[in-house]
């Protein structure tokens, strides 16, 4: 049953990246549709991950619906992988930099403002 969670979520997710990657065009051949969905999943993963711990009320099936199948479809490390060495190819070396620090920089940036907004949530709840 659990792969039926994880199935569904991937459907979601593709079909959320194709969308976003479809609206968002690299005119100049950076590839800002890809750096903007991982970082979009980046976000959302630390924000989940850590609302599901701390919260507890995150079955594991949502867990592996929205984690592993949703963000783990929408974001892509492949995709990534072979932009960043179509840039290098065609000589595009400072642009393969920018695009390889900005989505590890960033992409592990917005994961800690995802984890902190979890945390500052479960901070809020308890107070109430």
């Amino acid at each position: 049953m659990n792969i039926l969670f994880v199935m569904i979520g991937g459907f979601l997710g593709s079909i959320s990246r194709y969308s976003i990657g479809e609206w968002i065009h690299s005119g100049n051949g950076f590839p800002f549709a890809t750096l903007t969905i991982n970082l979009i999943g980046c976000f959302i993963l630390g924000w989940f991950l850590t609302y599901a711990v701390h919260a507890r009320k995150v079955t594991h099936k949502m867990t592996l619906l929205i984690g592993t199948g949703f963000i783990g479809s929408f974001t892509t490390f492949s995709t990534f992988s072979v932009e960043t060495l179509t840039l290098f190819q065609i000589g595009l070396v400072g642009q393969a930099t920018l695009y390889v620090f900005t989505s590890i920089i960033v992409g592990i940036l917005l994961t800690f403002l995802g984890h902190k907004l979890a945390l500052s949530r479960k901070s809020e709840a308890v107070e109430e």
